[in-house]
């Protein structure tokens, strides 16, 4: 499909899902009322009994004083699953006001523990509301830390027990900058117990029982035998990965980004020797306030994200603040150090573009555009980013003669002009300019 029918198209499917968006009403407020009168009747002020937990939370602040919890939907566990951060979110079309929904049902009971400790033979350090020491994570699979890593481990939700330490934290004074980070109530976690035998699957066993085994290729193996990073994260973060006593417990956010990372570096090897795709070919997906482009061009392996963020957007509230740029970029051997700029959505975009180019067998230079417009209110996470471009290759997708006239006629769509877009952008700073690519129109 020519350019300009593809961006035509393309328009009227974005209307299309603005329209059926529209008729979706969301009472946050409401939703936080319903949720109150059901956690009363389902927590006591020492105990959550019958709980499912189909997941696991691993903290930053104070690293390495991390805040480790099991993370349960208080009422609602038939619909347990559905609770976990997967690409079934997007599947589901869930909003960031659906987000913000099973984010704040989930309870976090929680315990500290001292990481530098975990994985010391002489076990580890409980601080800040647990009750005495945890054994060590490469060790563990009785009391606080064996429980979750039970849960991180299981392929399906786990019935557990949770004895908590006095009444959990509900602050439901909600006002619009609350609910720009949207998480559920906290408590202090005294024991955890599990209700059943959680199953695990063979190849995370695997993982587990070879103490030689770096967490790096353990990860690839697991991506390799169908787990998708999410899953993969979670088992990280859990400190089930790695070299026996070296593992160590990773907080979610980092977890996240490493896997992301490795699974990407996996990718990007797997197609260096491979065949560059024959033209240039434009894809775009929309979803949660947040259009992507994604710009292949024949040749080896190069990769850039852009990101456009409008004011009054989350990331740049300022109304009066103009459009933010940020990038970062890798040639064929990747970087060497941590994206700061565009942090976490770089490997995810990254991912989602490989993934597609590993399954066609080609390589390519990618240039991914973002643009975060007002919509995106709240922060859904970099699972939306991942998802998005992973999508962004389903069904139709434009094409261009040469680099320039893709470049120029996605420019045509974004809040920020050419020029300024070339002076940001590696990959578009070596279009061929002319006078009037420099007026700055965003």
């Amino acid at each position: 499909m020519r350019l300009d029918e593809f961006i035509e198209f393309e328009a009227n499917e974005r209307a299309e899902r603005r329209r059926l968006a529209a008729e979706k009403d969301y009472g946050i407020l409401d939703h936080l009322d319903s949720f109150e009168r059901r956690f009363e009747e389902h927590v006591s002020d020492d105990a959550v009994v019958g709980s499912v937990s189909p997941s696991i939370f691993v903290g930053r602040s104070n690293y390495p004083n991390v805040s480790t919890g099991l993370l349960s939907p208080v009422g609602r566990e038939e619909r347990a699953a559905a609770f976990e951060t997967s690409a079934a979110w997007y599947d589901e079309g869930v909003s960031i006001s659906d987000v913000f929904d099973r984010r704040t049902s989930l309870l976090n009971s929680a315990r500290g523990v001292d990481v530098r400790d975990v994985g010391a033979s002489g076990g580890a350090k409980s601080v800040g509301g647990g009750a005495g020491p945890a054994a060590s994570v490469h060790d563990a699979w009785n009391g606080w830390l064996g429980v979750q890593r039970e849960v991180a481990i299981a392929d399906r939700p786990v019935d557990v027990e949770i004895g908590l330490d006095g009444t959990p934290d509900l602050d439901f004074d909600v006002g619009t900058q609350d609910i720009k980070t949207p998480t559920g109530p906290r408590a202090a976690a005294r024991t955890a117990e599990l209700g059943e035998n959680p199953h695990v699957p063979r190849p995370v066993q695997k993982t587990l029982e070879d103490d030689d085994w770096r967490a790096e290729g353990a990860m690839t193996y697991l991506y390799r035998r169908g787990f998708d990073v999410y899953e993969i994260n979670t088992i990280l973060s859990a400190g089930a990965l790695g070299r026996g006593e070296d593992r160590r417990l990773v907080p979610t956010r980092w977890s996240i980004t490493a896997v992301d990372d490795t699974v990407g570096q996996f990718l990007r090897g797997s197609i260096r020797d491979d065949p560059t795709v024959d033209r240039i070919e434009v894809h775009r997906n929309e979803y949660l306030g947040n259009a992507f482009w994604v710009i292949l061009i024949p040749g080896r392996w190069e990769y850039e994200l852009v990101e456009m963020k409008s004011p009054g957007s989350i990331w740049n509230p300022d109304p009066e603040a103009g459009v933010s740029l940020s990038a970062a970029s890798e040639g064929r051997e990747g970087r060497t150090g941590y994206v700061e700029e565009t942090a976490g959505a770089y490997y995810a975009a990254r991912l989602g573009v490989l993934e597609h180019l590993d399954d066609r067998g080609r390589q390519a230079k990618a240039l991914v555009l973002r643009h975060v417009s007002d919509d995106y209110w709240g922060p859904v996470g970099v699972w939306q980013v991942r998802e998005a471009v992973r999508n962004a290759f389903e069904g139709e997708r434009g094409t261009a003669e040469t680099f320039g006239e893709a470049v120029h006629g996605v420019a045509e769509h974004l809040p920020v002009s050419l020029g300024r877009l070339r002076r940001k952008s590696t990959l578009a700073a070596g279009l061929q300019a002319n006078l009037g690519d420099f007026v700055d129109g965003g």
